[in-house]
């Protein structure tokens, strides 16, 4: 009896075993299938924030602006590729401190300040070297905590362009400005001395009528050059090209200048070849000639003399045109300024014949409106030549005689 009694306590007992063992064992499987599947979404986790961390480092890359993030410790986290090239970093910035990392103190300084008032902070920093720069350097935090724990992160706007315009603007008002006060000024000086009783002497009055018309006249002359320039600038003329000879536009221009070449006995010569064809607007580079060789007759020498030529280089599609004179010339270091805007070499010879200072200006927008460039060359007491290069359309082959 306690033989069949141990017999069934064994045999219960094995089987328990084995029962506990499969339990086990079908455990031990969900937890190693359990732990593959965690396993797996860690892979999976860490891929995507890898994906993440890639498209935001890709994203922060293609910024115009600079970035860089200090950490709670006040060193660079990050460092973006415009800001690496603005201050031609190498890639090894991780870990150092803003002063040794761009070495300027006014930016250490700032980022302090940003991390202990928790705002944002702006700055002005210029850079000095070959190629000078104004950048505009926001400084931001992230988090309204301890201190010791935000980020800081600063942005570097690159606002030279901005600051040139601007620059630009304010001389360009001045200008302007003294340009229209001048004639402004003399039309009433005479008109309140017409007043105060000049206008009864007949000869007086006229003389002093001719000049107030002298003046209104270059008034109207510098508000329809304005008016050209903005509209040229703005991109709102449009170069209504046609193909046509190039000499019977120089003669027609010529006639233009007739008397007052004679009152300086300047000589006029046409030395463009006939059969050269151009394909322009011909009203534009009639205003282009009429500005060149009104220049040339005023400043050139008197007795001296004017010479417009031109001549195509087929091989390169150009045609180039020039307007020369034998006058003193032009000092080198004015060469690349004459074309901007009221600029002038002798600003009180050029006002006194009646110039606007936009003429050269506006050669240079017409010019470059039809894909062509401008210069001018000079030596000291050999005059000035102004070189106009243009896109040039050689003539379609004669047809073979059959």
């Amino acid at each position: 009896m306690w033989t069949a009694v141990a017999l069934a306590l064994a045999a219960a007992l094995v089987a328990s075993h084995a029962w506990w063992g499969w339990r086990w064992h079908r455990a031990r499987l969900r937890f190693d299938r359990d732990a593959a599947r965690a396993r797996e979404l860690e892979r999976h986790l860490r891929d995507e924030l890898e994906r993440d961390r890639a498209g935001q480092t890709a994203a922060f890359n293609c910024m115009v602006e600079g970035l860089l993030v200090l950490g709670p410790d006040a060193r660079v986290q990050w460092i973006n590729r415009p800001l690496q090239q603005i201050f031609a970093l190498p890639d090894d910035m991780r870990g150092r401190t803003l002063i040794e990392a761009l070495r300027r103190h006014e930016l250490e300084e700032l980022a302090q300040r940003a991390r202990l008032e928790g705002q944002a902070l702006g700055y002005e920093l210029e850079l000095h070297g070959p190629h000078p720069r104004i950048l505009q350097v926001n400084a931001t935090t992230s988090g309204n905590g301890d201190p010791r724990h935000r980020l800081v992160i600063l942005v570097f706007h690159d606002v030279t362009r901005l600051k040139e315009l601007e620059s630009t603007r304010r001389e360009f008002v001045a200008n302007v400005s003294h340009e229209l006060r001048t004639p402004l000024a003399l039309i009433k000086g005479y008109v309140e001395t017409l007043i105060d009783g000049a206008r009864h002497d007949p000869e007086v009055a006229l003389r002093f009528l001719q000049t107030i018309e002298k003046h209104t006249n270059r008034l109207t002359f510098l508000i329809e050059d304005l008016l050209t320039i903005s509209q040229l600038e703005a991109g709102q003329v449009v170069m209504n090209r046609q193909a046509g000879e190039l000499h019977p536009l120089v003669a027609r221009v010529f006639e233009d200048f007739t008397a007052r070449a004679a009152d300086r006995q300047v000589q006029l010569v046409n030395a463009v070849p006939e059969d050269l064809s151009l394909r322009v607007d011909f009203d534009r580079l009639q205003q282009v000639l009429f500005n060149l060789i009104d220049n040339a007759i005023k400043y050139g020498r008197a007795g001296g003399r004017v010479t417009v030529g031109a001549q195509t280089n087929p091989r390169a599609a150009r045609a180039e045109l020039w307007v020369a004179d034998d006058g003193p010339g032009i000092p080198r270091e004015a060469l690349d300024r004459v074309f901007e805007r009221f600029y002038r070499v002798d600003a009180a010879r050029s006002r006194e014949q009646g110039g606007t200072g936009l003429g050269l200006s506006i050669v240079k927008h017409i010019v470059q409106a039809h894909g062509g460039e401008v210069r001018a060359e000079s030596e000291s007491g050999k005059g000035a030549t102004f070189r106009l290069t243009l896109p040039w359309d050689p003539p379609p082959p004669n047809p073979p005689i059959p």
